[in-house]
């Protein structure tokens, strides 16, 4: 429709921007919006989208960063604690819905291949939209978040292997056998997994600790990082996803994480923007006029039924019907995977236009609706709460154990700025038996930290993206301890607009700061060497010589 690809990429901005900000004024969810602006922009409507592959490409990089940000926030305690419950409940589900799905189709007439494939289609969630709702909502850390993140990413090392089983059935002149095919992908992901750890263990430490001196350079890496993860994830025979998950938690126990995450945050949610795009003008409208009963009946199975199926599993395994709940919300809509496949059948023979059609129109029902329920879960939670205690047991051993454990590790004290003042207070403060976190922008001080045994993390005070991305709702105290009045004013206005509910101390070097942080409402206000004078006049005046 336009000449140029710059001139179409305005275009379809400027279109994103208008009908966002009507969302924003009617209260809708943004993600919505931009689904309908794909709808809007797409062949269906008005048919301005003719750079079909430049917004693809846009649309695959956003995804690399989404799902390489959320690797970032999974380090490998996380990983062990969450994968028994996350790998029954991803396969649970999986099971449930195919097998439910399939008998559901075959009632509604399909012949036996087609409502495979809809039963098939029917099982996936939209990692990239959940992973979206979740990190908007703050909700990734989470118990229910880390939950769901661990079951969407077996749902979608299923859907790899399922789509293989397809395109081997539907290449039946090669000789090579669904299993063999299974099997190969199974060894290029165990080989995956081992060059991960030995880059983890040997490699990746060292070269951040020299990339933290630029931190322009480090975020460079970080991209580069994620787009080169789900390269290897797609080369290998796996999704882009899988890969670009799996370089975020190679980076996940270095202290650089926080930050990394924080600065792509921004980038993330521009290039996400294109995917929904594009999602939106993937979806052929003229298929769907003969579909809609159908469809509002397997939307249905999908919106109540995958949620049922999370909450019983995970009941039986101990947590409670709130994490349960909120967990299961996160399955009640099927992926873009499902389009993916639903193309791929067409491509095949397997299935006609019109179950395509029944399966796109069950995704944009799905897919709309489920970002209500997730956006207004805790209102939804209240709602059905007094029905949902046949989900949970008497005691909700696991989940009681993991707060045990977290409370154990609860951070007591958060120490910005690690120069010899703040380095002396985070240490003596450990030694108190405080569980201290200490964050700075130098590497060197971050690494001196750690071999003094205090929990550190490589970030920035003036970034507020990285601020809320620490422990703030644990802590008791944040400490201040940098000598640039800028800094310390950046931070305490970025705790303060993140709900930070309890006490802030500052450094200050002159009465006039002193009289400035106070009029703010700062807690206490230190004065380095102020404080560190009347220190050493006490313990002179203690002496017994002065006591003669």
């Amino acid at each position: 429709m336009f000449e140029s690809a710059f001139i179409e990429l305005t275009m379809l901005l400027t279109v994103s921007a208008c009908l966002g900000m009507i969302a924003m004024w009617l209260r809708q969810p943004l993600i919505v919006a931009f689904i309908a602006v794909g709808i809007l922009v797409g062949p269906s409507v008005l048919g301005m989208v003719s750079q079909t592959d430049q917004i693809e490409l846009l649309a695959h990089v956003g995804i690399a960063i989404l799902l390489f940000v959320v690797g970032l926030k999974l380090d490998l305690h996380i990983i062990k604690t969450m994968g028994v419950v996350a790998l029954f409940t991803g396969l649970g589900q999986v099971i449930f819905t195919s097998v439910f799905g399939f008998l559901i189709a075959l009632s509604l007439g399909l012949s036996p291949i087609p409502a495979l494939y809809v039963a098939v289609a029917l099982t996936f969630s939209s990692t990239i939209i959940i992973v979206k709702l979740l990190s908007d909502k703050g909700e990734l850390n989470a118990l229910h978040g880390r939950i769901a993140i661990g079951f969407l990413i077996v749902q979608d090392i299923v859907v790899v292997l399922a789509m293989i089983a397809l395109t081997a059935t539907g290449q039946a002149q090669e000789s090579t056998s669904i299993g063999f095919e299974v099997f190969m992908v199974l060894v290029k992901g165990l080989l995956m997994l081992v060059v991960v750890a030995l880059l983890m263990r040997y490699v990746i430490p060292r070269l951040l600790n020299r990339l933290a001196h630029s931190p322009e350079l480090l975020i460079l890496f970080a991209i580069s990082w994620a787009m080169l993860g789900a390269t290897a994830g797609y080369l290998l025979g796996f999704s882009q996803e899988v890969g670009a998950f799996l370089a975020g938690i190679s980076l996940a126990s270095t202290h650089y994480r926080e930050l990394i995450g924080a600065r792509l945050v921004s980038l993330r949610d521009f290039l996400l923007l294109f995917f929904f795009i594009n999602l939106g003008a993937s979806l052929d409208l003229s298929t769907l006029d003969a579909q809609v009963w159908d469809a509002l009946l397997l939307s249905a199975f999908v919106l109540i039924g995958n949620p049922i199926i999370v909450m019983i599993i995970m009941g039986y395994m101990g947590y409670r019907k709130r994490t349960g709940f909120l967990a299961g919300l996160t399955v009640a809509q099927i992926s873009e995977f499902s389009l993916i496949l639903a193309a791929l059948g067409f491509s095949l023979g397997h299935i006609n236009q019109e179950t395509v059609g029944l399966i796109t129109l069950v995704g944009l029902i799905t897919i709309s609706a489920s970002t209500y329920m997730i956006l207004y879960s805790q209102p939804l939670y209240r709602l059905l709460s007094p029905y949902l205690g046949v989900f949970e047991r008497k005691v909700a051993y696991r989940e009681e154990a993991l707060d045990q454990q977290q409370r154990a590790r609860s951070t007591d004290v958060i120490v910005f700025g690690l120069g010899r003042f703040g380095m002396v207070i985070a240490k003596t403060l450990q030694k108190q038996g405080l569980h201290v976190l200490a964050v700075d922008f130098n590497p060197l001080l971050i690494k001196q930290s750690a071999e003094h045994g205090v929990p550190t993390r490589y970030g920035d005070a003036e970034d507020a993206e990285f601020i809320r991305s620490l422990p703030l709702h644990e802590a008791k105290w944040v400490l201040g301890t940098m000598r640039d009045r800028t800094v310390n004013l950046v931070l305490f206005k970025s705790l303060k607009e993140g709900d930070f509910q309890h006490k802030v101390a500052l450094a200050a070097t002159h009465q006039s700061e002193v009289d400035e942080f106070k009029a703010l409402g700062v807690d206490m206000v230190l004065l380095p060497y102020h404080d560190a004078a009347v220190e050493t006049v006490h313990r002179l005046l203690s002496d017994s010589e002065f006591k003669r």
